[in-house]
């Protein structure tokens, strides 16, 4: 075919985008910094290199809040520089397939599809999916048979928790818990035993880094402000605090798992059991939650290879295969 087909999975903390020209996915930061309210300063990687060094004429964020678009103007515009920056600056028509939350409203669903119409990147149609099905095929689960499948996504702000069967949601449960919650818990436990003020992408580094600390059997070096001196100073945080911090939230997680398997009808529930939970999304690698997920619900858990890529792999396999098509669809009462 002459025209191309991306596969979009709007994270709030990252954007995975597949392009079935290079057969890739592309990954990269979701933020944008902006300078005196209206020029664009930089996004991607670049922005987050700023974020929580800038002087405050440059305004850095995320456009996306709990799995929704929370600033539609600036992701219009993040959407059409990385698009420009695949197309290598010359936006030729393609088909968009975005990957949406299942448990938002039906306004927010449409700002997705939205989105796309209005970047200005020549959509020639725009299909939705929902995520835990891309999921479910970016982990390589035959989505598409009769057989219940629980997939756990652990995002940055969210965490969706859904049952799957014959190409559709059965059940399905989006709660406010994920990494950034992971990382405030940090924050707060290194405060309150340290009287020291650390910032998010430090709080960030301690928790992706846990398995390689444990491992080593060293505590986590962190560089901060004390709270008493003022001055920046250099601690050593054991491993075991970061652990305690992070199990209420763990806890949550795993309590609403068990509510979306206590409301599953019982054939599902024996597929699930027999299968495991599969486990994804960026903040799924923290160590020991996999490891609480399955104490806490007695089940098997399967871990993602690619937990971040997993949902934009999953899209790139429906625009590939036709066999999977039939799980996009668009939204009522818009132009395909």
């Amino acid at each position: 075919m002459a025209y191309n087909a991306f596969g979009i999975d709007l994270g709030t903390s990252n954007i995975k985008i597949y392009n079935r020209a290079e057969d890739d996915v592309f990954l990269e930061k979701n933020m944008i910094a902006i300078e005196n309210k209206r020029n664009l300063f930089a996004y991607g990687d670049s922005a987050f290199e700023m974020y929580e060094k800038a002087p405050d004429n440059i305004h850095i964020s995320y456009p996306l809040s709990n799995g929704v678009i929370a600033d539609i103007q600036n992701m219009e515009l993040l959407v059409k520089y990385f698009l420009g920056d695949l197309m290598k600056g010359n936006i030729r028509p393609a088909d968009y397939y975005i990957a949406v939350p299942w448990d938002v409203t039906e306004v927010e669903k449409r700002a997705f599809k939205d989105l796309i119409k209005e970047a200005s990147v020549k959509a020639r149609r725009v299909m939705v999916v929902d995520k835990a099905v891309a999921d479910g095929l970016g982990m390589g689960i035959d989505v598409k048979n009769s057989q219940g499948v629980l997939v756990v996504n652990v995002g940055f702000d969210t965490t969706e928790i859904s049952i799957l069967s014959l190409g559709g949601i059965v059940l399905s449960r989006l709660i406010k818990v994920g990494g950034r919650k992971f990382d405030e818990a940090i924050k707060a436990a290194v405060r309150r035993e340290y009287s020291l003020i650390i910032g998010g992408k430090t709080a960030e580094t301690v928790k992706m880094s846990l398995l390689d600390l444990e491992e080593q059997r060293t505590g986590a070096l962190v560089y901060g402000r004390d709270i008493v001196t003022g001055l920046p100073v250099e601690r050593e945080i054991p491993t075991l605090l970061v652990d305690e911090c992070l199990v209420e939230h763990f806890n949550t997680i795993i309590d609403n798992i068990k509510v979306i398997l206590e409301r599953t009808p019982p054939e599902l529930a024996a597929d699930i059991y027999r299968h495991g939970v599969y486990l994804t999304g960026g903040a799924s690698q923290v160590s020991k939650l996999a490891r609480l997920v399955s104490k806490g619900t007695g089940l098997k858990v399967n871990v993602s290879e690619n937990p971040l890529t997993s949902v934009a792999l999953g899209l790139g396999k429906i625009i590939n295969d036709d066999n999977y098509k039939s799980v996009a669809y668009a939204i009522e009462g818009m132009s395909k």
